[in-house]
């Protein structure tokens, strides 16, 4: 049939446009929604394992915060290359293959018997999940228009907050197996929540598609409309440019998205590991702590899917993304105010609402800067260096502050200073990147 440039009335291009993306969204998005739901709950799993596990390992908080920050040390170094990988082979193969292997090593994390082994598992976990989420919100863009992306990238993230909060209580629950089969209750947790992943990531490869023009499922028309908006905005958008890696590594926005995704990464990862050891600090028991531990992230949830509209709608991104880092500091900080369990919980949602509304305005404002030859490294590169920051560097001040000091809150205020710096280098280098749009457009 007639390709996207066919004469046809405005009210039926409409029409073709609506029935295309509802098609796509409604076969992408929530499986891949369900693919990363395991992808968050296999990594933070950890932190409720450790309420039995530590004391079965004789692991200290320094030994654990050190553990668990392995994870995200191999990330880093596995991250860009997953990401070429899968732009050589295909979103497909490569996602199945993150998917499979991750679960096994989830699966295998059962089989741990000190701290050593302990950091050899985290280690090998993190580089065999490296490249899912930045090569999954690669793969949304050879999908989605520009105008679509906020929006469904924080419906897409919603997985992280929403994986925590049914993950919570699935996870302690699964803690009460212990002793069944001569299992501890920690190592059911790590078989049971890893053998779902393995099965998603064989179902990738009758689920996705690796490209608009491969597929089969949409009509000729849709497939030709989808093909030939996406390629009419990226002649249209201004990139920073087809570059080298080497010279991407020295590009400001680049580092500054790094470091700005760097503050949401550190809430978001410091609390998935020490915020249930730190609730269980007030004197509940296990099953509770499960619960009461889902409460943020319930409420994260919805507001990030409705922040991300509301960027869609109004057409922001700079200020869609430095509020949200803002709320996170401001949450973090009062976090040392505390002294109940509710008002813990408060300054705890504050934070996670701020680290998860941010994520979908963040990703579209920065696919929108990087160039379609740039953006499988850009991408995977500001996802890299922000989980090596946020996950490998602040998962261990939080374990050292609360081995000197008992105190988990204080361990909190590094990551709120990062917040708020990453708040302000996002505004600042927004504007530098609108003045030299718009001095590129000026004629000559």
């Amino acid at each position: 049939m007639g390709g996207w440039n066919v004469s046809i009335s405005e009210q039926d291009t409409h029409a073709l446009e609506k029935a295309t993306m509802r098609r796509v969204i409604l076969r992408l998005v929530p499986f891949l929604m369900v693919c990363y739901f395991c992808a968050l709950l296999d990594r933070v799993n950890v932190g409720f394992a450790a309420l039995q596990m530590n004391k079965d390992l004789g692991l200290t908080p320094a030994m654990f915060g050190f553990g668990a920050s392995l994870f995200f040390v191999s990330y880093f170094l596995v991250e860009v290359p997953s990401n070429l990988a899968l732009q050589k082979f295909g979103a497909r193969r490569w996602i199945a293959r993150i998917m499979i292997t991750w679960g096994l090593v989830t699966a295998c994390m059962a089989f741990v018997v000190g701290p050593y082994s302990l950091y050899a598992m985290r280690f090998i976990l993190g580089a065999a999940e490296a490249g899912f989420f930045p090569g999954a919100i690669l793969y949304l863009t050879y999908w989605l228009p520009s105008t679509y992306r906020a929006r469904i990238m924080a419906t897409f993230t919603v997985s992280i907050p929403l994986a925590t909060f049914l993950g919570s209580p699935l996870s302690v629950t699964l803690l009460e197996l212990d002793g069944t089969l001569g299992l501890k209750g920690w190592q059911w947790l790590f078989v049971l929540e890893g053998i779902p992943t393995i099965l998603l990531g064989i179902a990738c490869l009758f689920v996705l598609t690796d490209r608009p023009s491969d597929a089969r499922w949409l009509g000729d028309a849709e497939r030709s409309w989808l093909v030939g908006r996406l390629d009419d905005e990226a002649t249209r958008k201004k990139q920073v440019g087809h570059i080298s890696l080497w010279q991407l590594a020295r590009n400001k926005y680049f580092l500054t998205m790094a470091l700005v995704c760097s503050g949401a990464s550190a809430t978001g990862s410091v609390l998935s590991v020490w915020q249930p050891q730190m609730i269980k600090s007030f004197g509940l028991t296990n099953l509770q702590t499960g619960f009461v531990n889902a409460i943020p992230y319930g409420i994260a949830t919805v507001l990030m899917v409705l922040w991300g509209r509301h960027s869609d709608r109004h057409s922001e991104r700079r200020w869609h993304t430095a509020i949200p880092l803002l709320i996170a500091a401001f949450g973090l900080s009062y976090l040392n105010l505390t002294s109940s369990i509710a008002t813990a919980v408060l300054a705890v949602t504050f934070a996670l609402v701020g680290a998860y509304a941010f994520k979908g305005p963040f990703w579209a404002l920065s696919a929108g800067w990087l160039s379609p030859g740039t953006l499988a490294a850009g991408l995977a590169g500001i996802n890299a260096i922000s989980n090596l920051i946020g996950g490998g560097l602040m998962v261990n001040v939080v374990g050292l502050v609360k081995d000197a000091t008992g105190s988990f809150p204080l361990g909190m205020l590094p990551v709120a200073a990062l917040d708020a710096a990453a708040a302000i280098s996002v505004i600042l280098i927004s504007r530098a990147h609108a003045r030299e749009a718009q001095g590129a457009a000026l004629p000559a």
